[in-house]
Formats: C-alpha cells, structure tokens, sequence
C-alpha cells in the first residue's frame, strides 16, 4: 500500500519541510521558510525536489502536499449537475457542514466523530507514516453537498482495512449523488491496496444500511444497545465490504 511504504526525502530539512505542510494543509511558504529556519536558497531546492518527485504542490501561492487521487468527474441527472472530485483544504468548512448535517437527521455517529475530528485539525488531508485520510466530494454550484471519507491507520496488523463514510445532504439525494461517492472511494481505496472497508450506522438508520447492503456490503455484527439516542438504546451494526 502506497499510504504504508516509508517516504524516502534525502535530506532532513526536505523531510521537515514536507511534515510541516503535511500538518497544517495549506501553508504560505515564506511562512513555512521562517518558521524553520532554512536559508532561501536551500529552501527553494528542497521545495522544488518535493515537487519534482510529487510529494508536494502549489496552487494559490500555498504548498500543500500532493495526494494523487484522480480528475473531477461531472454527472447530470435530471436537471442536476453535480460533480466529484478529489476534497481541497479549502473544502473542509463545507465537509464539516455537510457531515453534521447528514449527521443530525440520521443518527450517523461515526460521522459525526470525523466531522469533529477534522474541525479540530489544521490539514483535512493527511499523507504520513502514522495514518491516511481522503475525501471526496460531491459540488452543486461549487459548493459540498455530500462526501465520501477513507481513513487507514498504518498498524501493520490493521493496514489492510480502512474506515469509509458516505452521505449526502437531504436536498440532494435520489440523484445518485451517493453512489458515485461510495464508487470513487471503493476505487481510491482498493488502488491504494486497502482490502477492506467497513463502516457502523445504528440500527434505526435503515436507510443508510440499505444503501450499504444494496452495494455489497455485509453486515458483520451487531452489538446490543451500543447507542443511547434520545434516552433510547439502539443497536450498532456494524458493516464491511471486501474490494
């Protein structure tokens, strides 16, 4: 798997360079240059190897690290046009809405805690030896209306198996919104060597273990009263899909 083999940088200032942009998504590079301390000189360098090999990319006078996931793609259905691309760090505040909105109406929890987690965090993306975190998203008129969420952590014993989230706004379904993001994340996934993807919805969250199974994905336990949702104890099912 890409997201497991150790980067190789050559040189320790290169290798602080790419960590520091890695941990806070998009960053001015003078900022980045006094912060470490590297002279202009070597700074340029180190930058422009970083790009050369792709690890690094610059867009809107920001460094940002380059994670290679593909072209948008555009999609009509009815009188909709939507499209799916690769998620940008500009993207999160719209992530983050979107999820908790998805969140609120159908009890998704596991969301809910990716939605806090990376509004907590500088990079929305994240490329390093300890974990891995792509999204997707779904645009109306440039703006988030659904997401697809792959997060692998890199234990050897678990780097085989990564945590997929899927939703779109309520406004926007039955348009196959959901289909084409859970297809690109499954892609992206199996093309990075993941094996396995699983998710966890509550039991009274049908629609989304509907969704799940229509796709292939199975139902691997289920554990008793898991959730407290509105003073009610609710099962979690829990759900994988082998790539």
């Amino acid at each position: 798997m890409a997201f497991a083999e150790e980067i190789e940088f050559g040189h320790e200032d290169r290798k602080r360079i790419y960590e520091h942009v890695e941990r806070h998504g998009a960053v001015d590079p003078d900022e980045v240059r006094r912060r470490l301390q590297i002279d202009p000189g070597g700074f340029r360098h180190h930058v422009a190897i970083l790009k050369r090999d792709g690890r690094l990319d610059d867009r809107d006078g920001t460094l940002r690290v380059t994670i290679d996931a593909g072209a948008e793609e555009e999609y009509q259905s009815d009188d909709l046009e939507f499209h799916i691309r690769p998620a940008r760090q500009e993207d999160l505040a719209g992530i983050v809405g979107a999820i908790r909105q998805v969140a609120e109406e159908k009890t998704y929890i596991v969301a809910e805690s990716v939605a806090d987690e990376v509004d907590h965090q500088d990079a929305l993306l994240r490329y390093n030896e300890l974990e891995a975190r792509m999204f997707f998203v779904a645009t109306v008129n440039d703006e988030v209306v659904g997401w697809v969420h792959i997060h692998g952590q890199e234990l050897d014993k678990l780097s085989h198996t990564a945590q997929l989230t899927v939703g779109v706004i309520e406004e926007y379904r039955e348009h196959g919104i959901g289909s084409h993001l859970l297809s690109r994340g499954l892609e992206w996934s199996g093309s990075n060597g993941y094996e396995k993807v699983y998710n966890s919805v509550p039991s009274t969250n049908e629609e989304a273990i509907d969704f799940l199974e229509t796709h292939g994905w199975e139902i691997e336990a289920v554990r008793a009263d898991h959730y407290k949702l509105n003073g009610e104890y609710v099962d979690e099912v829990m759900m994988a899909l082998k790539l």
